[in-house]
């Protein structure tokens, strides 16, 4: 199994950044891919990003292409979004998991077997 826990939310203003840190420990941390979801106040939650094992793949959702970086740190266990240009409608928990079938790259929740308790991003207008 692997723990993850979620860091680097926070209030921000709209056009600016936050950098998420999703620190992992237990089983070697790249044997899973990892990915991004985010889930604002009576939404569903949803995909943002994902970054597979080899760290060579990513996903994004068309909401954060352009705007959002995944990255992943397999010497430090830790995987990275970089959030820019943020606006409004990007408040929500985020939250950080970890899938270990590493065929394919999912990029939707119900593959991933280990999440986070998530931190708060609020961007104000």
């Amino acid at each position: 199994q692997v723990q993850v826990v979620e860091s680097g939310g926070g209030l921000v203003q709209a056009g600016g950044s936050l950098r998420l840190s999703c620190a992992a420990s237990g089983r070697i941390f790249n044997a899973y891919n990892m990915g991004w979801f985010r889930q604002a106040p009576g939404k569903e939650r949803e995909f943002v990003a994902a970054i597979g094992w080899s760290v060579g793949t990513t996903h994004y959702s068309d909401s954060a292409k352009g705007r959002f970086t995944i990255s992943r740190d397999n010497g430090k266990n830790t995987v990275y979004l970089q959030l820019n240009s943020l606006k409004p409608e990007d408040t929500a928990v985020y939250y950080c998991a970890a899938d270990d079938d590493l065929r394919t790259l999912p990029v939707v929740a119900g593959r991933y077997d280990y999440w986070g308790q998530g931190t708060q991003v609020t961007v104000s207008s």
